[in-house]
């Protein structure tokens, strides 16, 4: 299992999300993070999510746990990574059921 820390910046495998990229936020448990996109920047909405839907990438920023959707946009401007954030992705690892 890979490592999801807050900050980690990871790509939605499944549900009407699939390819778009968020930041974990908080870590609810082994098998539940808190992600957001946010909606402003890539489209992916608040919310928990099972780890086996995430595929980690290697980026990551720095965040407190539990930040509001407005500084993790801040943080991602500051570190030009808001158009790397809109760039959807095509996950790499095949969705098993």
């Amino acid at each position: 299992m890979a490592s999801f820390e807050v900050g980690r910046v990871c790509v939605k495998l499944s549900g009407r999300e699939t390819g778009k990229k968020c930041v974990v936020v908080d870590v609810v448990d082994k098998n539940f993070v808190l992600v957001t996109g946010p909606k402003t920047v890539t489209g992916v909405r608040r919310r928990r999510t099972n780890v086996d839907h995430l595929e980690p990438t290697t980026e990551v920023i720095e965040l407190k746990k539990g930040a509001a959707d407005d500084e993790v946009e801040k943080v991602l401007a500051k570190g030009k990574k808001t158009k790397f954030m809109k760039e959807d992705a095509l996950p790499t690892q095949p969705r098993t059921a």
